[in-house]
């Protein structure tokens, strides 16, 4: 299935490679390998950001430009890309204060809210980018009959 369909093939291997190079980025800043760190949200880069531009720039690479399925999936990505800096990136920051008021009250910390949500611009560019690296050596290692 994955083989057949490059824009699928794009976005779920954009997603996997924005995850694992996360969990490295991470391990390293920690000093220790952070394997669930593969499964959380936030950080770099942003595997939101790589997985929608692996799938918009596949189809734009195998159906054109001017194709409803490009159009539809620049959309969904500008939208995810957006949301992942603006929205997410504010519940983070409210997580964090309300994660401290917890704190500063006496509260348990073992049911904290999660802080890594959104992304910094520089996060969504960088899984940007990838997904459409991810996506261009997807597409020239798939025949394009496949």
């Amino acid at each position: 299935m994955l083989t057949s369909n490059p824009l699928l093939s794009s976005a779920i291997l954009s997603w996997f490679f924005a995850q694992f190079f996360k969990t490295i980025i991470d391990s390293i800043r920690a000093g220790e390998l952070c394997l669930k760190r593969f499964w959380e949200t936030g950080g770099m880069p942003s595997s939101h950001s790589a997985t929608v531009c692996g799938l918009a720039a596949a189809a734009a690479i195998r159906e054109g430009f001017t194709s409803s399925v490009f159009a539809l999936s620049l959309v969904l990505a500008t939208v995810v890309m957006y949301d992942a800096m603006g929205v997410r990136q504010a519940a983070g920051q409210h997580a964090r204060e309300i994660n401290e008021i917890k704190k500063q009250l006496g509260d348990d910390d073992s049911d904290n809210l999660p802080e890594k949500l959104g992304h910094r611009p520089t996060e969504v560019m960088s899984g940007a980018v990838l997904g459409i690296v991810i996506a261009w050596i997807v597409c020239s290692l798939v025949p394009s009959g496949a």
